[in-house]
C-alpha cells in the first residue's frame, strides 16, 4: 500500500510540474502501467531484430512504464557489459513517470552474441542503436538518450549522425577524447603502489589477464575508482559476471586499467559544438574519467550542462546517488518542461 500511495504521489508531482499552457494530458499511474503486450504479458521485454552486414540479429530490450512525452533510453558500458548494472535506475526514474527503456547491446550477454568482429565498431553500434530506436517508437518529442562509459562514446556518436531524433542527450563519466582518459589514467596510477602497477602491466603486457593474481591486483583499483560501494551491488556483480570478454577486451582493452583496443585513438573533442540538443554532462571526483574534463565538455555542446557528484565514482550512480539522481531528473524536467 505504501508503494501505491508513492506511486499515487508521484503521478500527482509529475502533472503539477506541467506547462501552464498547451499541455498535453498528464500521465496518471494507470497510464504509466497500462500493458503494451496485447497477448501474454512479457514484463516489457522485447527482441528487436537488428539487420547487420552480416545478417540479422535480436537483442533484448526491457521498457517499464509508458510516457508518450519522456522515453529514456539506456546505453550500458564495456563494450558488451549487459544492462544488469544500471538497473539501480529503476529504483528512481519510474516513480518520476519517466518511462526508461534498459537494453543490451549486440554482443552483450542477453542478446545475441555473433562471433564476425567486423561487427565490433562504432559506426555499426550507431546504427543498432537507431533501429532499437524506431522499433521501439522513440521521436524527438520524448526521446531521452543516456549513456555511460562506453555508452557514452555511443551516444556521442549516435548523436553527431541522428541528433535530429533526439530530445535530450546525457552523458556519463565519459571524456571526449580516449587519449585523453588515457594520460588521466596514468595520473590516477602514479596514487598506486609501484609494484601493484609494475605487476598489472607485467601481466597484461605478456597476455595473463585472465590470472586470478592480475584481478586481484586490480580489485583495489575498481574499489577507489570504479564502483566504491564494497563489495560491489548484485546488479554490478552480475554485470561482471557477464561480460563478453571477447568484445570488451577487443574494443577497450583487457581492462579498465587504461585503453588499448579499438576504441584508443577516439577523439571527438573538436565536434562537440555540433550538438544542438540540450546536453547533460556527469562527473565524479573518484572516476577514472577527469570531472574537470566533463565539465569542459558541458561548455562545449551548444546547451549543455554539467552535474559533478563529489561522492561518486565511474559508477556514479550506484556510489553517489544522492547527487547523481537528482541532478539528472531535474535536467530531464527542465527539458521536458521547456525551462533548460
Amino acid at each position: 500500500m505504501k508503494y501505491i500511495c508513492s506511486l499515487v504521489l508521484a503521478a500527482t508531482l509529475f502533472a503539477c510540474n506541467m506547462p501552464a499552457s498547451d499541455s498535453p494530458k498528464p500521465v496518471t499511474v494507470a497510464e504509466y502501467f497500462a500493458p503494451r503486450d496485447t497477448g501474454v504479458q512479457t514484463a516489457g521485454i522485447t527482441m528487436v531484430p537488428i539487420t547487420t552486414p552480416v545478417g540479422t540479429f535480436n537483442v533484448w530490450t526491457k521498457r517499464i512504464g509508458n510516457n508518450p512525452r519522456i522515453k529514456v533510453l539506456l546505453l550500458h558500458g564495456g563494450p558488451a557489459m549487459t544492462h544488469e548494472y544500471m538497473e539501480c535506475f529503476e529504483s528512481f526514474f519510474p516513480k518520476e513517470g519517466f518511462e526508461m527503456i534498459e537494453y543490451d547491446q549486440l554482443g552483450s550477454y542477453y542478446s545475441d552474441q555473433p562471433k564476425d568482429s567486423s561487427l565490433w565498431t562504432t559506426p555499426r553500434f550507431v546504427e543498432e542503436v537507431e533501429q532499437v530506436r524506431k522499433a521501439l517508437g522513440l521521436n524527438k518529442d520524448n526521446f531521452y538518450l543516456l549513456g555511460n562509459s562506453w555508452g557514452g562514446i555511443l551516444a556521442y556518436e549516435y548523436a553527431f549522425k541522428y541528433q535530429q531524433n533526439l530530445k535530450g542527450l546525457i552523458i556519463c563519466n565519459m571524456m571526449a577524447s580516449a587519449p585523453d582518459y588515457a594520460k588521466y589514467n596514468l595520473e590516477l596510477q602514479k596514487q598506486m603502489d609501484k609494484k601493484v602497477i609494475d605487476s598489472i602491466n607485467r601481466l597484461q603486457t605478456t597476455g595473463q589477464v585472465s590470472n586470478p593474481r592480475y584481478e586481484a591486483l586490480l580489485a583495489g583499483f575498481y574499489n577507489e575508482h570504479l564502483c566504491r560501494i564494497v563489495p560491489n551491488p548484485d546488479p554490478v556483480q552480475r554485470a561482471f559476471k557477464h561480460v563478453n570478454s571477447e568484445i570488451y577486451t577487443m574494443m577497450q582493452g583487457p581492462s579498465e586499467f587504461g585503453i588499448s583496443g579499438r576504441l584508443a585513438t577516439w577523439d571527438i573533442k573538436d565536434r562537440l559544438k555540433e550538438i544542438q540538443v540540450p546536453t547533460l554532462t556527469v562527473g565524479a571526483h573518484y572516476d577514472t574519467m577527469d570531472p574537470e574534463h566533463m565539465k569542459w565538455e558541458s561548455t562545449q555542446v551548444q546547451h549543455g550542462r554539467y552535474l559533478y557528484c563529489p561522492n561518486g565514482s565511474h559508477l556514479a550512480m550506484w556510489d553517489d546517488q544522492t547527487h547523481f539522481y537528482p541532478g539528472v531528473i531535474q535536467f530531464i524536467k527542465d527539458v521536458d518542461e521547456g525551462k533548460f
